[in-house]
């Protein structure tokens, strides 16, 4: 079973009445299609989620019914369909931040010969709703809906410097439960962050997620909780150096998201 799934729908559904099981069993399907995954089997959804296989029959069912899911006779396994879209869209439609920010978000990945990108906490994952790219012949080719991991990159590192203490300790938590032969690496990792946070306003990582990509990472403030969003800055490691991170490109990205702030009000 994926444990991101298992930690936090077996803590809802144990701890809150008002928790719909079958409302989410329903989204546990869809999260389990992933990029560059077209078409899954019931089989392969029950395998994922720990959901037994007669009742994910039942809620593929309903989700092509509902046009969430698409059924391919050919194939005979399912794939998201366009009402998954229409929601995809209408929330990224919703995030002003991405009008306000992409003009400097622009401007700095050119600069950097890097990219520049906004993402949102998706459980123990930070997923893109905004990304500009250089013009450089090689630079990250992640685009909005690319998905990465938030203990071991510099935005997920960001982000969690930025919540408020019980938030933090229960992504801890689970961070360790979801990969407890790494932790300390990752505690370690994460420690650092809080410290480099405290000082200078950003985080880094240096290979951590990638062994040839090197970021920087900075939070959106004073936005609801819900909402919680962080900026990086990256790229290939023989392009932005610890040095140039550290000294350059870090600051600049603190520049460019406090701007943000007072450009929305929040500030």
């Amino acid at each position: 079973m994926d444990k991101e799934i298992q930690m936090f729908g077996d803590d809802e559904e144990s701890k809150d009445r008002q928790f719909v099981n079958a409302l989410a069993r329903g989204l546990e399907i869809l999260r389990c299609f992933r990029p560059g995954e077209t078409y899954l089997t019931n089989a392969e959804l029950a395998g994922r989620t720990g959901i037994p296989k007669p009742t994910v029959s039942r809620l593929t069912h309903t989700l092509t019914k509902l046009g969430y899911l698409a059924y391919s006779d050919s194939q005979g396994q399912y794939r998201l369909a366009s009402g998954v879209l229409a929601l995809g869209y209408s929330m990224l439609a919703n995030l002003d931040v991405r009008d306000i920010a992409r003009p400097a978000m622009q401007e700095l990945a050119e600069y950097s010969r890097a990219s520049v990108s906004i993402g949102v906490r998706d459980r123990l994952s930070m997923v893109y709703v905004e990304t500009c790219r250089s013009s450089a012949r090689v630079t990250l080719q992640l685009t909005v809906g690319s998905r990465i991991p938030i203990a071991t990159t510099s935005m997920g590192k960001a982000l969690m410097c930025a919540l408020p203490a019980h938030e933090f300790d229960f992504l801890m938590d689970h961070i360790r439960l979801a990969d407890e032969e790494n932790w300390p690496h990752i505690k370690l990792g994460i420690e650092q962050a809080q410290r480099d946070y405290a000082e200078r306003g950003f985080c880094m990582a240096l290979g951590e997620w990638h062994s040839d990509i090197h970021s920087v990472g900075v939070p959106l403030l004073g936005i609801e909780r819900e909402k919680a969003m962080a900026f990086n800055c990256g790229g290939p490691s023989y392009v932005l150096s610890r040095e140039k991170l550290e000294s350059d490109l870090g600051p600049r990205l603190v520049q460019l998201v406090r701007k943000v702030e007072t450009d929305m009000g929040r500030v």
